[in-house]
């Protein structure tokens, strides 16, 4: 039996829908407003305590433990994830799992960031307690710096209040976004002060598209006899014959002390065609000083290389010597991209 295709929404279905399109501009308009108060607040009150905060888990000699319920806890586990792939060691504990054995995973040494919009959450109460009777640090995230959260806490980011973008005032969604963009200031500042660099990315992120992404031209690269080279003086015969052999349409052209000068492509080919072309000098061909790339480079740098200089094909040096060759094909087949 064959499917019907899904219907496109007609000039007049996409009329009736203009009340739910009006109601999305409203949640977001929400939303942007309870963005632009925390904006205002991070640039008044609001500010020393991120400071500390910052300061605070950057010094810790544990983790950040991250504890919430409810939509707080849903944006704990998200910025933990956070914390934790930016450099900064972090898991999330349930707030009610914690009074039956949780508590276990936290040490002395760790940090704890407790969310609750109202700062009551009756769960946290033992989490509370326990940072207190061990002194463990403790930061709380609320709207409510007079709580039993905010009270309790080293450190009290005071969310500024905001309408909610249900109508009803009710559900979590302009605070549950507040929380959120405050969990990833705090990471992205973190990992600024902790000189955080792609490199430490990719080590944290070895698979997926952030993977490839993170790959470096070491890994991509061809080398060895693969490495199409050949002196000052060649023939342009023989350099064609390179060439066409490992099937990268160019060659690298050295000196004596074997250091890279020049590079003969297709478009040289193109460029210099006449009859005595296969009997004359690289030397007279090539394009001098082309661009290359050190193997420690990121592949998604040399694929913007690549891009920007419109070119397919990339000489790969430690000092002035090839020692590696990588092609736009081998960065897109790596999934850079």
């Amino acid at each position: 039996m064959t499917r019907s295709k899904p219907r496109t929404p007609t000039p007049s279905a996409t009329t009736e829908a203009s009340p739910s399109v009006a109601s999305a501009l409203r949640t977001l308009e929400a939303e942007a407003g309870g963005i632009t108060a925390l904006a205002a607040a991070l640039n008044s009150d609001l500010g020393p305590a991120f400071a500390a905060a910052v300061e605070l888990m950057r010094t810790a000699r544990g983790r950040v433990i991250v504890s919430g319920l409810g939509k707080s806890g849903h944006i704990g586990r998200k910025m933990a994830a956070t914390f934790a792939s930016t450099g900064t060691p972090a898991f999330f504990v349930h707030a009610a799992e914690a009074s039956h054995g949780d508590l276990g995973m936290i040490t002395p040494d760790d940090v704890i960031m407790a969310l609750s919009w109202s700062g009551e959450t009756a769960e946290l109460k033992n989490l509370i307690n326990y940072s207190r009777r061990f002194r463990i640090g403790l930061i709380a995230v609320t709207a409510e710096p007079d709580s039993t959260l905010g009270k309790a806490a080293d450190v009290c980011l005071t969310l500024p209040k905001a309408r909610e973008a249900c109508p009803h005032n009710l559900a979590p969604t302009t605070s549950s976004l507040m929380q959120l963009a405050l969990g990833d200031a705090l990471a992205v500042a973190l990992l600024e002060s902790r000189g955080f660099t792609p490199v430490d990315f990719s080590v944290l992120h070895p698979s997926g598209k952030l993977g490839a992404m993170l790959k470096f031209v070491r890994d991509l690269m061809h080398t060895g006899d693969a490495v199409p080279v050949k002196p000052l003086g060649t023939k342009m015969s023989d350099a064609l014959v390179e060439m066409t052999s490992n099937n990268f349409g160019c060659v690298a052209i050295v000196d004596a002390r074997g250091d890279i000068v020049g590079m003969v492509t297709d478009g040289d080919l193109r460029r210099h065609m006449r009859p005595d072309l296969m009997t004359a000098r690289v030397d007279d061909v090539m394009s001098k000083n082309p661009k290359t790339v050190h193997p420690e480079m990121l592949a998604s740098e040399a694929l913007e290389l690549l891009n920007s200089s419109k070119i397919t094909t990339l000489i790969v040096t430690k000092g002035k010597k090839p020692v590696g060759i990588v092609r736009l094909h081998d960065i897109l087949q790596a999934g850079v991209a």
